[in-house]
């Protein structure tokens, strides 16, 4: 026997949809990794509020994302704090010397929300890192948002490897590290919707090691010419 539906279901439904919508500041969403996180993100049930100083080059993202997925919940918004405020979770996609200022502004409305870590704190000749031994930036960010949940995520992957998660016939693994199970957990979903197979790699100060690979992929890369098309892979039984 089946159940009949009214107007009053259906209208419950959409709400409980609604209230399970994650709502997602990218801060840095005009740029190469912010852009590519945005559209990759954009295809999963989540709102996404994008925001960086080149105003208009973030509504080209917005368009663009609106043109391939009408149906994609996402818009511009120039106020890091109010994206954030209003956010879930709050995705950092800046550099790592512009990650101080940006944390600086959030501080305040970041607290207990999941705030992921993208950046590699490279020189500028590529052939180390800037941040000490016993850190990294993601570390680094924590110390600056102490209330927030800061998890390691995505800084393994190349821009271009977001339209092409699937390289060489192999989806390539992205890791996640981080305190909170929960967070680790929420992020690992995010890394799946952006089309990576999510390997969980320890606590925070796990990030000082992904760091350093994504600093010898990006040298391989200088040096074999993978088109910035190249990733991590677990190979295992």
């Amino acid at each position: 026997m089946h159940r009949a539906w009214s107007v009053g279901n259906f209208a419950l439904l959409e709400i409980k949809i609604m209230k399970t919508m994650q709502t997602i500041a990218i801060i840095g969403a005009s740029g190469n990794m912010g852009s590519a996180i945005s559209k990759s993100l954009s295809k999963g049930n989540y709102r996404l509020l994008l925001c960086a100083r080149e105003q208009d080059k973030v509504q080209a993202v917005v368009e663009e994302i609106r043109s391939s997925n009408p149906a994609a919940a996402v818009e511009a918004i120039d106020c890091s704090v109010e994206a954030s405020w209003e956010a879930d979770i709050i995705i950092v996609a800046v550099p790592y010397e512009a990650e101080k200022e940006v944390a600086q502004k959030i501080r305040e409305v970041s607290n207990q929300k999941i705030v992921i870590s993208i950046s590699n704190p490279l020189n500028s000749s590529y052939n180390g890192l800037v941040t000490a031994p016993d850190t990294s930036a993601a570390e680094e960010l924590q110390k600056s948002l102490p209330n927030a949940k800061v998890v390691k995520a995505f800084n393994t992957t190349f821009a271009a490897d977001f339209s092409t998660p699937v390289i060489d016939g192999r989806q390539a693994d992205a890791f996640v590290a981080g305190n909170e199970e929960d967070a680790l957990r929420t992020v690992s979903e995010l890394v799946s919707t952006a089309g990576f197979n999510p390997l969980l790699a320890g606590d925070l100060s796990v990030s000082r090691t992904l760091e350093n690979m994504q600093l010898l992929l990006i040298q391989l890369n200088m040096k074999y010419n993978y088109n910035w098309l190249a990733g991590w892979k677990i190979l295992h039984q």
